[in-house]
C-alpha cells in the first residue's frame, strides 16, 4: 500500500481512517488500529492490510455477538445463526465463538438451566416443550436431558392451572374442563397429565367456592 500519512478518527472516535502516501485509504476500528500498532510514517504490504481489515471485522462480528447477548443468554446456535444474517461468513463467526466460549459469555449447560428456569417462572411450560425448544436452540442432547431432569409435569401442570383456573371461576363444569384442557395442552402438558390436574383443579375451585 505505501506509507501512512495520517490516522483520522471518526465523529464518534470508535472508526479510524487510515490514509497512505498513494492516496489510498481503508477504515479500522480504533482498538484494532492501536493492537497493529498504525502511526503515521509506519509502511504497510498489502497483505499486512489485509490481514489488519480481516482483524477489524472479526471485531466487529464480536461486537455484533455481544449486542445480541446483552438482552437475554442465548446458546451458540443461537447466537451464530444470528451473526450469519448479518452477513459474516463460518470463519469470522467461529473465532468470535472461540473468543465468546473463553470468556463464559457463551456457555450452552449455563443456559440450558437459564431456559428450563425462564420456563418455570414466566412461562410454565411441560418437560417435553422445554426440551424441544432446547434442541432446538442447538442445545446437546444430553445437556438438555440433564437440565430437565427433575421436572415434574404433574405439579407444574397444576401450578400454571392455579393462574387459569382464578379466571375460570364463574365457568360451568364442562366450560371449565374445556378451556382448562387447551390451556394445558398449549403449554405442552400429556393428556393423562391434563385429564388428572383439570379434576383437580375443579375439585379445589368447588371446594374453594362452598
Amino acid at each position: 500500500m505505501g506509507k501512512i500519512t495520517v490516522l483520522q478518527l471518526n465523529k464518534a472516535k470508535r472508526r479510524v481512517t487510515i490514509f497512505f502516501n498513494d492516496s489510498s485509504s481503508f477504515i479500522v476500528d480504533k482498538k484494532v488500529a492501536e493492537e497493529a500498532g498504525l502511526r503515521k510514517g509506519l509502511e504497510l504490504s498489502p497483505e499486512r492490510v489485509r490481514e489488519i481489515m480481516e482483524a477489524d471485522l472479526a471485531h466487529r462480528c464480536f461486537k455484533a455477538a455481544l449486542r445480541f447477548l446483552a438482552y437475554r443468554p442465548r446458546s451458540e446456535l443461537e447466537t451464530k445463526q444470528r451473526l450469519h444474517r448479518r452477513g459474516y461468513s463460518d470463519d469470522i463467526i467461529n473465532k468470535a465463538l472461540l473468543r465468546l466460549k473463553e470468556q463464559k459469555l457463551i456457555d450452552d449447560v449455563a443456559f440450558a438451566q437459564f431456559w428450563k428456569e425462564s420456563r418455570l417462572t414466566s412461562n410454565l411450560k411441560s418437560r417435553r416443550l422445554i426440551k424441544y425448544e432446547l434442541m432446538r436452540k442447538g442445545i446437546p442432547g444430553e445437556e438438555v436431558d440433564r437440565a430437565i431432569g427433575d421436572l415434574n409435569d404433574t405439579e407444574n401442570a397444576y401450578k400454571a392451572g392455579m393462574k387459569k383456573a382464578r379466571l375460570l371461576s364463574s365457568a360451568g363444569y364442562d366450560e371449565f374442563r374445556r378451556r382448562m384442557s387447551s390451556y394445558l395442552r398449549w403449554r405442552g402438558f400429556g393428556y393423562d397429565v391434563i385429564d388428572a390436574t383439570t379434576e383437580r383443579l375443579w375439585q379445589g375451585k368447588q371446594k374453594f367456592s362452598k
